[in-house]
């Protein structure tokens, strides 16, 4: 048994990993500060499924609350920490960067100091996909240069990865980043186009499709992608010993430091998802075609050839299983 602290527990992927840690028998501490930027409803039920666990101890608290940080680190001598809390969303970083500011970079900063004053045997935090930015190589690898951001959502997600290795570095804290490719699937997050596509067909209204349907996008569901986590949870960051100044990987380092990506290795493109959606709906959406939005990029198709070697993971759901799921869950849950 670990003692576990999961950042955004009440969060689409955090609920379901802290479920599943304490399936295993894990002790779970979830901290969310339960903010409205998603309905605050469907956060307190994630919650409810897991919070009459006795293992499990909800606190809520916000990352940027440095003292409020430093004593739970102090109190709770975490054995491993999964950072997921952020705030999320390309197109809202356009609106409010400062939110992107206080969370993903101060409270992240909070974080690492955490981990370093009470000796974490290892940090795992989330990464994003949209890191990879202007680039256009295929599929993207942990590998190759991402110093081409797109949105400061994407910027502040490559500065964690960058922070994350100045502590792996300097204080030895085991650190490894997770790139996650659109994850979708049951209890997701309101603003991700399946749950905002889903409603407006079940309401009759048109959906926006952007790029005029041409985005790809590696989907991958929600299962899969708690399973690369646990995974990676329990092996531990280590140093790379071919790790070279002269050519240095981005991947791995000298410092107990590594990047995975966790996407389904499969591009799909937007219409097709689409069209898997109204199948498992049984009507048609009414297509409003836009061009491409500020911050987005055309395509994104992950390289998980490190997770395949390292751990022995690669996601594999398909979308034709997982929109089944994500639409028998939307249709009970909210009773339509």
């Amino acid at each position: 048994m670990s003692k576990i602290l999961v950042t955004g527990a009440a969060g689409f992927i955090g609920s379901h990993l802290s479920k599943r840690l304490l399936l295993r028998g894990d002790e779970v501490v979830g901290l969310d500060n339960l903010n409205d930027y998603c309905d605050v409803n469907l956060k307190l039920a994630r919650l409810k499924q897991i919070t009459l666990d006795p293992n499990f101890k909800p606190v809520r608290m916000d990352l940027q609350d440095r003292e409020g940080m430093k004593r739970l680190f102090e109190e709770e001598n975490f054995d491993i920490v999964v950072n997921l809390a952020a705030q999320a969303g390309v197109r809202y970083s356009l609106i409010n960067p400062h939110s992107y500011i206080d969370t993903n970079l101060v409270g992240f900063c909070n974080v690492l100091e955490g981990c370093r004053h009470n000796r974490v045997k290892h940090l795992v935090f989330a990464s994003s996909s949209s890191v990879y930015g202007a680039n256009t190589k295929m599929p993207f690898s942990v590998h190759h240069n991402v110093d081409h951001p797109v949105s400061l959502y994407a910027a502040t997600k490559k500065a964690n990865e960058l922070m994350a290795h100045t502590y792996a570095s300097l204080y030895r804290v085991p650190c490894t980043g997770l790139r996650f490719f659109t994850v979708y699937g049951p209890w997701g997050r309101p603003d991700m186009a399946l749950f905002l596509f889903t409603k407006a067909i079940i309401e009759g209204r048109p959906i926006d499709v952007f790029n005029y349907g041409k985005m790809q996008r590696d989907f991958t569901y929600i299962d899969d992608i708690v399973e690369g986590v646990v995974r990676v949870m329990d092996r531990v960051a280590a140093p790379n010993p071919g790790w070279s100044g002269d050519e240095p990987d981005s991947a791995s380092s000298y410092a107990p430091y590594k990047l995975y990506n966790i996407g389904n290795n499969n591009p799909v493109e937007l219409m097709r998802y689409i069209e898997v959606l109204e199948q498992c709906l049984g009507k048609k959406a009414e297509k409003n075609l836009l061009p491409i939005q500020a911050g987005d990029v055309p395509a994104t198709y992950a390289d998980v050839d490190d997770l395949i070697n390292d751990v022995g993971f690669k996601p594999a759901t398909t979308i034709e299983e997982g929109i089944k799921k994500f639409v028998e869950w939307y249709r009970a849950y909210y009773k339509q």
